[in-house]
């Protein structure tokens, strides 16, 4: 038997969008079945909203008091994990395109929702100028 090299063109080895958006329903669909079956905790729902002067992200932390829970923020980073000894165990961390301004930002829970307010730090031009002689 003999097999040759067949040249196509680029174009026909990219998969299309259907099939990219159905592997990844797959994949999570797999991976909350599984996560499920064996036990492993469930990542809390949450809803980030980009708002012109801050962000907003709404955490589901139902049975934790505001004492079981602790927020970082570092640059562009927030970080929302549960205590030592809370009912449950809460680990999340969030990735923004701006850094945030803790001074500007707030947390606040009601009824299982903490809801964040987080203030967008302006970014500062480090342009400067050079004289031509």
């Amino acid at each position: 038997m003999f097999y040759s090299l067949v040249s196509r063109p680029a174009r026909s080895y990219q998969h299309p969008a259907s099939q990219v958006v159905s592997k990844l329903a797959l994949e999570k669909f797999l991976d909350d079945t599984m996560g499920s079956m064996s036990g492993a905790r469930s990542k809390p729902s949450a809803t980030v909203e980009d708002g012109h002067k801050a962000y907003s992200l709404q955490l589901d932390v139902p049975g934790l008091a505001k004492e079981q829970l602790d927020i970082g923020i570092e640059a562009d980073v927030v970080r929302v994990t549960s205590k030592a000894g809370a009912g449950r165990e809460v680990k999340a961390a969030w990735r923004f395109p701006l850094e945030i301004d803790a001074a500007n930002s707030s947390a606040k829970l009601e009824n299982g929702v903490l809801t964040l307010t987080l203030g967008k730090k302006v970014p500062v031009s480090n342009v400067a100028s050079l004289a031509i002689n």
